[in-house]
């Protein structure tokens, strides 16, 4: 059986907006990944609430993507996909985050990968915060600037993917986050990229 690991922040997770909650296993993109694949892959959910990319976090080692990430790989011997769903936490008011910041960043995770792995690497560039986000539980954590960098990821991403020979999905083109907090998904959202995720890795 094949190994994937998802590896990401609480979209990963399954976090429901509004609630706080974590979405079933049959509700998260993951867990419906794997039902999608039929049990020929196994799949590792790695998905982390407040986890960063390439800052480190307050909250701690697991929280903080970039240094956590050769730790999670190493726990795996044999991978073939690598997922990386990171990014939007970046973008918090606490870090000072830029375009070279996440271009950096996404390509150190990916020569780390490399250089641990043989898996093939899908990168996700999460959707664009919405302005709704204000209003939020995490109005304290984000802000508009945080709004605009989000938008910044997406071509970073897709520039430093084909950069390095690995797959690549846009995620605001397949779907947008919830209105209720303007950062996570709904189970019909996740269930979209479950689908989007599917047919990369069958066709790759």
């Amino acid at each position: 059986m094949l190994n994937i690991l998802c590896y990401g922040d609480s979209n990963t997770y399954g976090f429901v907006p509004g609630s706080g909650l974590r979405y079933p296993e049959n509700e998260r993109w993951p867990g419906i990944l794997k039902t999608l694949l039929k049990g020929k892959f196994n799949i590792i959910e790695a998905g982390c609430n407040a986890r960063t990319a390439y800052f480190q976090s307050a909250d701690g080692l697991k929280q903080s993507g970039c240094l956590y990430f050769s730790r999670c790989i190493a726990k795996y011997p044999v991978l073939d996909w690598l997922i990386i769903a990171l990014g939007i936490n970046d973008t918090q008011i606490f870090y000072n985050s830029s375009e070279e910041t996440f271009r950096k960043g996404i390509v150190s995770m990916i020569q780390e990968a490399k250089n641990h792995c043989d898996a093939k690497i899908l990168i996700l560039s999460p959707s664009v915060i919405k302005e709704n986000i204000l209003n939020s539980f995490f109005s304290s954590m984000f802000d508009k600037t945080s709004i605009e960098k989000s938008k910044i990821i997406s071509s970073v991403y897709k520039q430093s993917a084909q950069e390095f020979g690995c797959c690549f999905l846009d995620l605001n083109d397949i779907t947008d986050v919830s209105d209720i907090d303007g950062l996570h998904y709904t189970a019909s959202s996740h269930r979209k990229i479950a689908y989007a995720v599917k047919g990369i890795i069958v066709n790759n």
